[in-house]
């Protein structure tokens, strides 16, 4: 046994394990919960934009991600080196705190993936699907990888110098995706239709399953970040599953006393809100706290899904009124939340911390929502220029799953697919299939 093994421990590399096949998951499951958000003409389409990010971000994140991110520091707080591109010099012995480092890679892997995949939701049912293909690996590498070095990367400027604290991911994960999908909405327009046409989720089933597999899936991403078998694994678990019970009670409370009927939709919608907004928090706050900051994004969630309307973006399912307005409650609410027992340090306002705590959460959130803004729409607009970032016209009156897929979802044009199809907008293969 060298000597770099025998400071593996292996209960805390077996939960690692579990907790990284449970955050890949959350992938298939958010492409389950906005497949059937989406209208029944693009469903496969807003399947694919998930899973085609699990290979796209792999690729880049085995390049060079990973060192960018994790890398010793390279340059004033802001990026990592590239001395382990291509995961060179991490072989199975090498470890990290108590587990292999390979490991460790492969778990911050799956958080890239899943951030990738969430920003999708603001443009589903008009984005070219080749645009998608170029943007996921640039944007990670532009935007995801510099945000992950700040806040956890060693000497990252926000974790060692500001000294703001989010445990498993508000700022790398649900502000990034957040204020990425709003330029994104920015950069491409409405869909035809907008504030027109109904345009309701097809098939709420598949929501909801899609809503248990992330609540699922949360478990791994929150108490794994623990990255140990631990009490504080074990608070961030419980404290996941409390934010996801008050947020949708908090949703569900809303929509009776606004709409005077509480759904579905809400109740899945209010749970991945309290996860969202628990995920920077678990490992900082007590339960009260987290029953707390889940209901704040519950119902303050519930309320800024509407403000696409009034705002006139056109966010289709919610990405920024979900992550970048829950992420921002649960990292900002760790100033106010946050005790000692927790953090080893730090305590919020509400217990003797004063207001330095919540001002370093504030500056930190402001910074990475400006970085992921500008430099997604500037990204946005070059792709847009170059390849075109729009699906075309005829092929989003006529769904994508058609037009650029090849597919449908359901054979008999069921569940509200749409107009009739133009033979115009049909690939080659299905025209022939029609003729024949």
């Amino acid at each position: 046994m060298t000597l770099a093994a025998a400071h593996v421990n292996t209960g805390d590399t077996a939960w690692l394990l579990a907790a990284t096949a449970l955050v890949l998951l959350m992938t298939p499951g958010l492409a389950l919960f906005y497949g059937g958000m989406v209208r029944a003409k693009s469903v496969l389409n807003m399947l694919m934009m998930s899973f085609v990010s699990i290979a796209l971000v792999t690729v880049v994140w085995l390049a060079a991600g990973y060192s960018l991110a994790f890398g010793d520091d390279a340059f004033a707080g802001l990026i990592g080196g590239l001395g382990h591109s291509g995961m060179s010099g991490l072989g199975p012995a090498s470890v990290h705190g108590s587990v292999p480092t390979l490991l460790f890679a492969t778990f911050q892997l799956t958080f890239a993936i899943v951030t990738a995949a969430l920003i999708s939701g603001a443009v589903a049912d008009r984005t070219s699907f080749s645009a998608w293909l170029v943007f996921v690996p640039v944007w990670t590498l532009l935007v995801y990888v510099p945000v992950t070095h700040w806040v956890w990367g060693p000497g990252g400027w926000i974790v060692d110098r500001l000294g703001a604290l989010d445990f498993a991911g508000g700022l790398p994960v649900e502000i990034t995706s957040g204020a990425s999908g709003l330029a994104l909405c920015l950069v491409l327009g409405p869909r035809l239709g907008f504030k027109k046409d109904a345009m309701r989720p097809h098939n709420l089933p598949m929501v909801v399953l899609g809503a248990g597999l992330l609540w699922f899936g949360w478990f791994g991403f929150n108490a794994g970040s623990a990255l140990g078998a631990n009490g504080l694994a074990a608070a961030a678990f419980l404290n996941t599953l409390a934010a996801g019970c008050t947020g949708l009670l908090g949703w569900l409370f809303v929509e009776q006393k606004r709409d005077g009927h509480p759904t579905t939709l809400g109740a899945a919608s209010g749970a991945v809100a309290g996860l969202v907004a628990i995920t920077p928090s678990c490992g900082t706050v007590s339960l009260l706290g987290a029953l707390a900051v889940g209901l704040a994004a519950g119902v303050v969630c519930s309320y800024a899904v509407g403000w696409k309307f009034r705002l006139n973006y056109d966010d289709s399912l919610d990405v920024v009124g979900v992550h970048l307005v829950g992420g921002v409650i649960g990292t900002l609410l760790i100033g106010l939340f946050a005790e000692k027992a927790m953090t080893g340090g730090t305590e919020g306002l509400l217990y003797g911390g004063g207001l330095a705590p919540l001002g370093k959460q504030l500056l930190a959130v402001v910074v990475v929502a400006a970085y992921a803004f500008t430099v997604t729409y500037g990204l946005g607009k070059l792709i847009d220029r170059a390849l075109g970032f729009r699906a075309g016209e005829e092929q989003e009156h006529t769904g994508l799953d058609l037009t650029v897929h090849a597919e449908t979802a359901y054979d008999h044009g069921v569940l509200g697919h749409g107009a009739p199809v133009s033979h115009s907008a049909l690939p080659t293969a299905q025209k022939v299939k029609t003729q024949a």
